[in-house]
């Protein structure tokens, strides 16, 4: 992983008075203590734990206040539509308040948000769930400058594995650790957890003290009017590129995460069961340094044809094999891991397509991809379930997928791979 050397103070010694014992003090150069790839990563591991936690009981909780999965669809949908707004505010107000302390909101609101969910209302519901969606998206539009800041773009192909293998981790555990406290602790506990989770990357963050990459340009905040620098995004073929597929990436994991629960209640498999598949699901983020290596070699447009193609193939076999919950389950995990082909370097097209002096303007709407993938999928689902079974879910989002295979051969041919001499 790459790690951008920053300046440092060096701490006083424990011998010159000061009041810090020798050992703290020696903690200040390992690499988590300092500003660089391993800080964010676990910064964005603590993040994805919080939302993880929770990921699995929230639909299930809807469901239970709501009583089908098409109402659960749009609830979704109008609270996604409220998040997608609140999201592009995020450049204006990182203007007014700096990226340090939008952060700093943003982790705040995932910590507001489980102590509403924890109410079991449907009227603290909804501005739970947009909390959740606007806390997410502050941290992640903040971390994305971070991280262009302070790991070189040459790098980006080896940080991002990384980056998304540690969220997987997260992704993998929270969901069976949220049912199982459900389970055994009440249905308030994996909200505590979660919450604290959050409290955690509030303190860290503070702690860590980024700085901004001296003499970067990313660092500046946006200026321009939110509806021009959107224009500016979608005149550019290769930036619209990135965004549409990773609207449709995002779009998978939601529909995971909303309908493979729902489905193992109404199949029989029983909520902790559910919570179980969505977590080996989830655990093949796991595979992602392999898909990384392999992206290097033969190109982030291979890599992504072939994660959508598996990925539409097994989810079409989800809604045939419906009617054999296991054998569905299985079917499950194995789109999982084709959709993780694409999560091993999903986000370098936008990366290595994004201008420097752009960058802020240009990542506040990039990180739309996931409200937006909120408001049309379950936009799309909530029509379908009007007249199908839960099953026509799965097979939207397999032609879904394999349309996103078909855009993916417009990736230029050799982005990604590694030029390096070995």
């Amino acid at each position: 992983m790459a790690d951008i050397a920053v300046k440092i103070v060096p701490p006083r010694r424990a011998t010159e008075g000061g009041w810090m014992p020798a050992f703290v003090n020696r903690l200040q150069v390992a690499p988590l203590a300092r500003p660089g790839g391993p800080a964010f990563v676990l910064i964005l591991a603590l993040d994805s734990l919080a939302r993880a936690t929770v990921s699995a009981t929230v639909p299930l909780q809807a469901y239970d206040l709501l009583g089908s999965a098409q109402r659960v669809s749009v609830l979704y949908l109008l609270t996604a539509a409220v998040g997608l707004l609140g999201s592009l505010s995020v450049p204006w107000l990182v203007v007014r308040l700096r990226r340090r302390w939008m952060l700093l909101l943003g982790a705040f609101c995932l910590i507001a948000s489980p102590a509403l969910f924890s109410a079991y209302d449907l009227i603290a519901f909804v501005p739970a769930m947009v909390l959740q969606m606007f806390g997410a998206a502050s941290v992640m539009i903040c971390m994305n400058l971070y991280i262009m800041e302070h790991i070189p773009r040459r790098d980006l192909t080896r940080f991002e594995p990384v980056r998304t293998l540690f969220m997987g981790a997260g992704w993998m555990i929270g969901p069976a650790l949220g049912v199982f406290l459900h389970s055994h602790g009440g249905p308030i506990v994996p909200y505590a957890v979660s919450g604290g989770f959050a409290l955690i990357v509030m303190i860290y963050f503070w702690v860590l003290r980024v700085p901004r990459a001296p003499g970067s340009l990313a660092g500046a905040v946006p200026q321009s009017n939110p509806v021009k620098f959107v224009r500016r995004f979608f005149a550019q073929p290769r930036l619209a590129l990135a965004w549409m597929l990773s609207v449709g990436r995002a779009g998978w994991w939601g529909m995971f995460y909303v309908y493979v629960p729902i489905y193992a209640v109404e199949s029989g498999l029983g909520a902790q069961n559910g919570g179980y598949i969505v977590s080996a699901g989830a655990s093949a983020l796991f595979t992602v340094m392999i898909w990384g290596w392999l992206g290097r070699k033969i190109g982030i447009r291979y890599l992504l044809m072939t994660g959508y193609s598996v990925a539409a193939l097994f989810t079409l076999a989800i809604g045939f094999a419906a009617g054999e919950p296991w054998l569905a389950a299985a079917f499950v995990v194995a789109a999982a891991l084709g959709i993780s082909l694409t999560d091993g370097a999903g986000n370098v097209p936008y990366l290595r397509a994004v201008h420097p002096l752009e960058r802020a303007e240009m990542t506040a709407v990039y990180t739309t991809y996931r409200d937006s993938a909120r408001v049309t999928m379950p936009a799309l689902y909530s029509v379908l379930l009007l007249a199908f079974p839960l099953p026509a879910v799965f097979f939207a989002s397999g032609a879904i997928m394999i349309m996103l295979a078909g855009f993916a051969s417009y990736i230029p041919r050799r982005l990604g791979q590694d030029r390096r001499k070995h």
